[in-house]
């Protein structure tokens, strides 16, 4: 066993510096994303009980991060891609307190906290997208998404695990006077520490900024037009189920306590065979590990739909859990091959390919949005938590064809660019 371990880790270390500096401040930061993605939603519905306010927020950071990518764009011309990774990091932390400084939870209040909230994924997104695609080739991706999902589900099990003990004990046992908020503010400098920390390490690494050319253009190859369709449906089940889960838990089984052990749990079960895929797995395999993910969202969805209790939803997070590094497995290698093909190809700046990605996700996230908030005002939420994850479940499926299809065109093109 520990000879394995050594073996593993000779490997590790057997990639260039830069890579492992990436994922090194990606695990130290993966510990941040479990607290802004699980608790706010829950200390929005714990002050104001309204699960629109919810989507509103999130509506609010997915409009934030198409034009930050934008903004990023024209930024990586002056300052250094590893400062403005950092930044966005960094802006994390100032969302939540821009957002537990209000004394009131409304709407603008919302909205305008969501929208640092997306500059600071927008920062951060934009930049690490750039950075994998530079320091990873065609090869060893699946192994790179493979130990970073290994790294992000078990902080996974872990701080949800912590942080949800925490605001629960806060609750029950009546700490600091009763006031359960502070126990969010508390993870808020959490979340301040942490970022200032993966920002140190960013900065270690030798990450270099694209090329000064233009990145904003709107004729792409074929290619390119599934790509932004497969990653419109991706966008489609980010933008529904990203407070599905905590609405669900928090309606139908229990308070933050519940919510971060069931996170953990599944988080734990999926950990090692995520690593153990990413590190045998080859670029052929990722279409069948993207159906698989589909396949998993479905059957959880099914037994939400089916059941809809306290075991319907615990069935669905678990499963979830369970797709949503599958999914990324198989679907980030697919995307950055497409874009070292295409600006071989296309001849332009690979950052180009990175920005408009990003808007055929903001349009499938602000389908999936919408059509909760939809749902939700006009039908009902019964309806919208119950049967809508089936049918959002049902659309992302089809988005295998779009990845069988992709991997097929590069495939007979011949597509064998590396990048050192």
């Amino acid at each position: 066993m520990i000879g394995k371990l050594i073996n593993e880790l000779k490997f590790f270390n057997s990639h260039g510096k830069s890579m492992k500096m990436l994922l090194l401040t990606n695990l130290i930061y993966g510990m941040v994303i479990p607290i802004i993605e699980l608790f706010i939603g829950a200390y929005i519905f714990r002050n104001s009980s309204d699960l629109s306010l919810i989507v509103l927020f999130q509506l609010a950071v997915y409009t934030g991060i198409p034009l930050t990518f934008m903004i990023n764009g024209f930024l990586l011309n002056r300052v250094k891609i590893d400062k403005l990774y950092s930044l966005g990091m960094m802006l994390s932390g100032v969302s939540m307190i821009a957002m537990m400084s209000l004394q009131e939870l409304d709407a603008k209040g919302i909205f305008f906290a969501g929208l640092i909230m997306g500059l600071s994924y927008g920062f951060f997104w934009a930049n690490r997208d750039l950075l994998a695609l530079n320091t990873t080739h065609n090869e060893n991706r699946n192994y790179y998404y493979g130990i970073e999902t290994f790294f992000y589900t078990n902080t996974g099990i872990l701080i949800p695990l912590l942080a949800g003990a925490f605001i629960a004990a806060t609750d029950k046992n009546g700490w600091f006077d009763g006031h359960v908020n502070t126990a969010y503010y508390i993870l808020t400098g959490f979340v301040i520490l942490l970022s200032v920390i993966a920002a140190f390490f960013v900065h270690k690494g030798d990450f270099q900024n694209p090329p000064k050319t233009p990145f904003i253009f709107f004729k792409f190859d074929k290619l390119w037009h599934k790509m932004l369709k497969l990653a419109a449906l991706k966008g489609v089940a980010q933008g529904y189920i990203v407070t599905a889960p905590t609405m669900l838990i928090l309606t139908l089984v229990g308070k933050e306590g519940s919510l971060g052990l069931l996170q953990s749990i599944g988080a734990l079960i999926s950990a090692f065979l995520l690593y153990f895929l990413g590190r045998i797995s080859k670029p052929e395999h990722r279409v069948m590990i993207y159906l698989i993910g589909c396949l998993a969202f479905v059957v959880g969805s099914m037994f939400n739909a089916l059941l809809y209790s306290a075991l319907g939803a615990i069935s669905f997070v678990l499963f979830l859990q369970f797709s949503r590094p599958l999914l990324d497995i198989a679907y980030f290698p697919i995307s950055l091959r497409v874009m070292d093909f295409l600006s071989k190809k296309e001849k332009r700046n690979e950052f180009a390919y990175v920005f408009n990605h990003e808007f055929g996700m903001y349009l499938g996230r602000l389908f999936g949005c919408g059509l909760f908030i939809v749902l939700a005002k006009y039908v009902s939420e019964y309806f919208a938590l119950r049967y809508a994850l089936l049918f959002i479940a049902i659309i992302h499926l089809f988005g295998v064809f779009y990845a069988r299809s992709i991997t097929k065109d590069l495939d007979d093109a011949g597509e064998t660019i590396q990048i050192n």
